[in-house]
């Protein structure tokens, strides 16, 4: 047994979120996090959600799209382009769309690491999904 882990992303996603987005394990669980590599098709639009358990700090990398957040009564909207960052905290509904012509491509970091798809409660959001 190893103390380091390394990965190579792969040609084809890991698994699909429960929102619909294609995902590459970047680290598997380690100390107090996990991270992935989420990829949004041209013209998709995830199903909203919000997580029972986790944070999650994005960094989109490439691409284009939006981002659009709900809680406690305040909403946003904001582009994602690459360099943009956003957190995502418990219970917070979101969901996302790629308005770009080439995949929208994002780095999640979990806290704690991603439990399982039970962690995501689909709930209602801005747009009509599209995955």
């Amino acid at each position: 047994m190893t103390p380091f882990e390394s990965r190579l992303l792969p040609a084809t996603p890991d698994v699909i979120a429960p929102d619909g987005s294609e995902v590459r394990f970047v680290s598997v669980a380690t100390a107090g996090a996990s991270m992935v590599h989420c990829t949004l098709p041209p013209g998709a639009i995830t199903k909203a959600v919000h997580h029972r358990t986790v944070e999650e700090a994005w960094l989109c990398i490439s691409g284009k799209g939006r981002l659009w957040r709900s809680q406690d009564g305040t909403e946003e909207t904001i582009d994602l382009v690459p360099g943009s960052g956003a957190s995502i905290a418990t219970g917070m509904r979101f969901q996302f769309r790629n308005d770009g012509a080439t995949p929208l491509e994002i780095v999640i970091a979990t806290f704690p690491p991603w439990p399982g798809n039970e962690e995501a409660v689909p709930c209602e959001g801005a747009w009509t999904p599209k995955v």
